[in-house]
């Protein structure tokens, strides 16, 4: 997943993508406490999957409140 595609969703997309990559995180967590995980750069891949959409999520917030305080 790309910053382009994040920023094309919707705020609310956005933190149901979140919440998804915060469920598989845990999953992964869990798999390798039981030695189960086979793919180990895939916890690498989610974390900063979600850090990507956490900033974009922050970017929008701060155009948002821009725009709005520009409007006043």
């Amino acid at each position: 997943m790309n910053a382009q595609e994040l920023r094309d969703k919707t705020p609310d997309q956005l933190r149901e993508e979140l919440t998804n990559l915060k469920k598989e995180a845990f999953n992964l967590r869990f798999q390798q406490a039981t030695s189960q995980l086979e793919n180990t750069a895939r916890m690498r891949q989610v974390r900063r999957d979600a850090a990507r959409v956490k900033t974009i999520l922050n970017e929008k917030a701060a155009t948002a409140a821009a725009d709005q305080a520009e409007a006043e």
